[in-house]
C-alpha cells in the first residue's frame, strides 16, 4: 500500500477494492493503451485490481456521462482523451455532462503532437522548402489547396484552422473518418496535407511522407529534426492530443490526490515509463495544473470553432 493511502468513507484505506477505469474508445488505441499501462501499475503498487472497461461511442461522450453519474468514491475513473473534455462541449448541441460541474481532474498522463505531413511527390506543396513557404503558396491561391482531417470538429481540423488563421490563408477542408484515411488521401494526392498522428513516423522515415512541422511546443522525440510550428514561424502555436484521468466531481480531495500520486509514480518504474513514452510525451500534471490546462484548452478550442464556423448536425 502506498504512503498516500487515505481512509475512504470509513471503509479502510483507499483503495480497498477494485477500481474501474472507464475508457470511451476501443481497445488497442492510445487512450486504451495508456489506461491499461496505468491500471497494471496501480494494481502492482496497491495490490488492488484495476480493470479497464471500454464503453465506446459518441467521441467518448457515453463513457464520460457514465462516470459523471458514478459514485464519487474513487472507484470509477474516466480515462479520457482531450477531445471528449475540451472540444465536445463547444461542438455538440446535445451533451449529457458538464466538465466543470461533473468532473474532478486527477492527472494528465501523456500528450501527443500531431505531425503536419505532405506527399513529397505532390508538387508544389510537397516540395516546398519549409512550412512557411508551403503556406505562402496557399496564401497566393485561396482555396486552391486542401487539407484532410480525421473528421469535422476533430482536433486535426481545429489545429489546421488555427494555423490557417495565424498564417492568413484559406485552404479547403476535406473530412475523413479518422487519421488513417486522411493519410491515405495525402499519399494518393487527393489532398495536399494533413495533421497526422505519430503512427505516420515509419512512412516519414521511409520517405513516403514528409513531415513539415509538429504541433506541440516541444519537438517530438521520434522526429528530432522536425521543427515545431512555433519554430517554423508561428509563435505560440501549441496543440497536443492528451490522455488523462478524471473522477466524479464530488470525489473527496484526499482520494483524488492519492490517485494522482499513484499515477505519478509510474515514471519511477523504468519499464512503465518506457511503455508510456511509446504512447506520447509523458506529462504528469497533478490536479490543479491539469484543471488549468483543461480550462485554457476549452476556451482556445471554443474560439477556433466559433471563428471557423464549425458545426455538426448532431
Amino acid at each position: 500500500m502506498t504512503a498516500g493511502a487515505v481512509q475512504a468513507q470509513g471503509q479502510g484505506a483507499y483503495p480497498h477494492k477494485s477500481i474501474r477505469f472507464v475508457v470511451g474508445f476501443s481497445a488497442g488505441n492510445s487512450i486504451d493503451s495508456v489506461a491499461r499501462i496505468i491500471a497494471q501499475h496501480i494494481t502492482n503498487k496497491t495490490g488492488q485490481p484495476v480493470v479497464v472497461d471500454n464503453k465506446t461511442g459518441a467521441n467518448g461522450m457515453l463513457a464520460a456521462a457514465e462516470v459523471a453519474r458514478a459514485q464519487p468514491d474513487g472507484y470509477t475513473i474516466l480515462i479520457s482523451n482531450s477531445s471528449t473534455i475540451t472540444v465536445n462541449p463547444s461542438l455538440y448541441k446535445k451533451i449529457t455532462y458538464d466538465v466543470k460541474k461533473d468532473f474532478a481532474p486527477v492527472s494528465l498522463i501523456v500528450s501527443v503532437p500531431f505531425i503536419l505531413t505532405v506527399n513529397p511527390q505532390n508538387e508544389p506543396m510537397g516540395t516546398a522548402p519549409n512550412l512557411k513557404a508551403m503556406l505562402d503558396l496557399a496564401k497566393a491561391k485561396p482555396g486552391a489547396y486542401s487539407y484532410g482531417s480525421a473528421g469535422v470538429g476533430n482536433l486535426t481540423q481545429l489545429s489546421y484552422e488555427l494555423l490557417n488563421g495565424m498564417a492568413g490563408v484559406k485552404m479547403t477542408h476535406v473530412a475523413y473518418r479518422g487519421t488513417a484515411p486522411a493519410q491515405v488521401a495525402v499519399l494518393a494526392k487527393e489532398v495536399d496535407s494533413t495533421f497526422d498522428n505519430p503512427s505516420s513516423v515509419p512512412k516519414i522515415k521511409a520517405g513516403q511522407l514528409r513531415a513539415m512541422a509538429v504541433t506541440s511546443a516541444q519537438r517530438w522525440h521520434e522526429l528530432p529534426d522536425v521543427p515545431t510550428i512555433a519554430e517554423a514561424g508561428y509563435p505560440g502555436f501549441d496543440i497536443s492530443f492528451w490522455v488523462g484521468a478524471l473522477a466524479p466531481a464530488q470525489t473527496p480531495p484526499a482520494i483524488v490526490k492519492t490517485l494522482s500520486d499513484l499515477i505519478a509514480t509510474a515514471v519511477q518504474d523504468p519499464e512503465v515509463k518506457a511503455k508510456l513514452a511509446q504512447q506520447g510525451n509523458i506529462r504528469m500534471l497533478a490536479t490543479q495544473q491539469f484543471e488549468t490546462q483543461i480550462d485554457a484548452e476549452t476556451k482556445q478550442y471554443a474560439d477556433i470553432i466559433r471563428k471557423a464556423n464549425i458545426t455538426l448536425s448532431e
